[in-house]
């Protein structure tokens, strides 16, 4: 089956009308609360990218009890084939196939969507999914930069919509018993939060400017960045190494590691952001470090710090990823789904323990929220403020090394190059709107 291309409702006039057309549909219905009628009643949702993230989610929301995939959508057409063959052979059921998500925006029998596109999409469509009346999956990071997380979430508030981001470990039972142990004293009274995210990605080379495949809706790929000419290495992953589309390794893997630290120490909003490093280990297309040193310092009299190798596997505590926290009375290291309790001699208190990782519990608790609502583990508001510490420190990095910042909002103070970096531009007709 080819990708049904109609977009009656939208090519004359763009993602404006696409919004227009949703408030318009919910001043002409009885406003929606945000918990459906029955926890029994099923949920009909709809995908926005089943690349990579999206065909896992896809399998995820696949085994979900009472979860029907109505959409598969992606500007991929041969990822829109195989996405929608899967979910066939798995429901019994043939989804509807698009290239362009607002199809899924304009049908009033789908629940949530789902947004598994590059960053640059992430806050745009949230907030059109809210608007139309959608609860919305969010991947990571929840926005691509602050003040699109400001507006998603005053986008979920306003349209009273449950709005989860794929940070999988607030979800996770052993990171759960692990982050109460630390806020109920058990290591003492903690001051400091390591994190760390080691891989060795190979050189991205130099892209030529060449026409888009066939295969690909580039138009619609872009959405609401600024237009520019196709390169042949950035689809479908190095995208995440140019700050046009993505927001490098901090916004990849480090959003994952300082939620967990900012949860655990029980901060918000930094008062001072120092970043330091570079792009050292490759001469490529790559824009953003490779090397990656941040210090935060909350006025809580606590400090995260994160350090990013994207080219060097060997990671503390033998691990590539993951979070220590140290307190007056000892340490607990978090190892992905792990963790480890240390008395402050370094000797392991007990044994090592683990449960689960998987998006399975992460999505439970997306349905049951939708069900009842109640605000998810990774509601959008707790998502923008730890997304915010990755674009501070990517913030601090592109402009000199240290931030000062307004610890009740999180803003940036007295640095108006900083403050440049707030928002971004958009092709026209796609800026964001609540």
């Amino acid at each position: 089956m080819s990708i049904d291309r109609d977009r009656r409702l939208f090519l004359q006039s763009g993602v404006a009308a696409a919004a227009a057309l949703a408030a318009g549909r919910a001043q002409a219905a009885p406003q929606q609360a945000a918990a459906k009628d029955s926890p029994g009643e099923k949920i009909v949702v709809g995908m926005m990218g089943v690349n990579s993230r999206g065909k896992a989610l896809t399998k995820g929301f696949l085994a979900a009890p009472n979860v029907e995939i109505a959409y598969v959508c992606d500007v991929d057409s041969r990822a829109v084939e195989a996405a929608g063959a899967m979910v066939e052979k798995s429901q019994g059921r043939k989804p509807q196939l698009t290239g362009d998500f607002r199809r899924i925006l304009d049908d009033q029998a789908v629940d949530a969507l789902v947004v598994a596109a590059p960053n640059h999409w992430h806050a745009p469509a949230t907030i059109l999914g809210c608007a139309a009346g959608k609860h919305v999956y969010v991947e990571k990071p929840c926005s691509q930069t602050p003040e699109e997380g400001e507006l998603a979430v005053a986008a979920a508030r306003k349209n009273k919509r449950i709005v989860q981001m794929g940070s999988q470990r607030r979800s996770w039972p052993a990171i759960q018993e692990a982050v109460k142990k630390i806020q109920d004293g058990e290591i003492g009274r903690v001051l400091y939060s390591r994190t760390w995210y080691n891989n060795r990605r190979p050189s991205i080379g130099f892209g030529q400017e060449v026409a888009a495949p066939e295969w690909l809706d580039w138009d619609l790929w872009q959405g609401p960045a600024p237009r520019t000419a196709f390169r042949d290495n950035l689809v479908h992953y190095n995208w995440h190494w140019h700050w046009h589309w993505g927001n490098g390794e901090m916004g990849n893997n480090g959003i994952h590691a300082l939620d967990v630290a900012r949860w655990g120490m029980g901060v918000t909003f930094p008062e001072r952001v120092t970043a330091g490093g570079g792009k050292y280990r490759h001469d490529d297309d790559q824009q953003t470090p490779d090397t990656m040193m941040v210090t935060y310092d909350f006025p809580e009299q606590k400090t995260i710090t994160w350090e990013g190798l994207s080219w060097s596997p060997l990671g503390p505590h033998d691990s590539r990823f993951g979070i220590s926290f140290h307190g007056t009375d000892g340490s607990i290291v978090i190892r992905n789904a792990d963790y480890t309790m240390y008395d402050m001699q370094g000797k392991q208190v007990g044994e090592t323990h683990s449960d689960r990782g998987g998006d399975t519990d992460h999505l439970a608790d997306f349905f049951n929220s939708i069900r009842t609502g109640k605000l998810p583990n990774a509601d959008i508001e707790e998502a923008h403020r730890s997304t915010l510490l990755c674009h501070l420190g990517n913030i601090a990095y592109r402009t000199g090394g240290v931030v000062d910042i307004d610890p009740s909002n999180g803003h940036i103070l007295n640095n108006s190059e900083a403050q440049a970096h707030w928002g971004r531009e958009y092709e026209k007709g796609w800026e964001p709107k609540v």
